[in-house]
């Protein structure tokens, strides 16, 4: 019998590298993919090669130009990224339906491969207060796939799973230790240092990052500036 299959959205973060973990070690044919999509930062892109190369399994990037649109600090250089601040709202660091359309290309990668779930390293506790990073819309995600693909309407319904979703960083340190991950390969920072991707430390994804190191009780890995 064929081992299941799927596709994990791998950023090259601490999150996306421990859901990968979570996939092999539950039995799947992984199958990572990855999106340059206009980012500021592509160092992270050069992380996800180092994070599937270790993990033995291959590695797509899909193109997407996310740039063409802006509105984020992450795809326009004039919009600042926030540091060493705790941001009313929703930061300028969200992305516009990113999560959205990166799911849709996995969705359609799981077609194509006849795959049978599609991993997102989400999370909706230490997380910048992202609308497309809540329970409800991993729910309302699931049910739209279920009726948009050929599987789903098969009875064979592509499974989006997302299942850091109620873990703080520190229980996802300590879960992605256990499981191997060597998160001295991943980068989170929302601003690196180029060309060493040095983290700046400041953005709410290096603050969210260290501070679940030092609560996990697990050494910091991370080159900061």
């Amino acid at each position: 019998m064929p081992a299941k299959g799927a596709v994990v959205l791998l950023s090259g973060g601490l999150d996306s590298a421990t859901i990968l973990a979570i996939a092999k070690s539950e039995g799947y044919a992984c199958h990572c993919l990855s999106f340059d999509y206009g980012q500021r930062n592509s160092l992270e892109l050069e992380a996800a090669g180092r994070v599937a190369r270790a993990a033995g399994t291959d590695h797509r990037i899909a193109s997407i130009g996310l740039g063409a649109f802006g509105g984020s600090a992450l795809t326009r250089n004039d919009i600042a990224v926030p540091k060493d601040v705790e941001p009313e709202g929703i930061p300028p660091t969200y992305v516009p339906a990113r999560n959205t359309i990166f799911l849709s290309y996995g969705l359609a990668l799981a077609e194509v491969l006849d795959a049978d779930a599609v991993f997102i390293g989400v999370n909706s506790i230490d997380y910048s207060g992202y609308p497309d990073c809540r329970p409800e819309y991993v729910a309302a995600y699931q049910a739209m796939a279920d009726l948009a693909t050929r599987r789903g309407v098969e009875g064979r319904p592509i499974r989006i799973l997302a299942p850091l979703q109620k873990l703080d960083k520190a229980a996802i340190v300590r879960l992605g230790i256990g499981l191997g991950v060597d998160y001295s390969l991943t980068l989170s920072c929302y601003d690196p240092l180029p060309p060493e991707g040095l983290a700046c430390g400041a953005c709410d994804a290096c603050r969210f990052r260290r501070e679940g190191f030092r609560l996990a009780g697990v050494p910091d890995p991370t080159r900061y500036r």
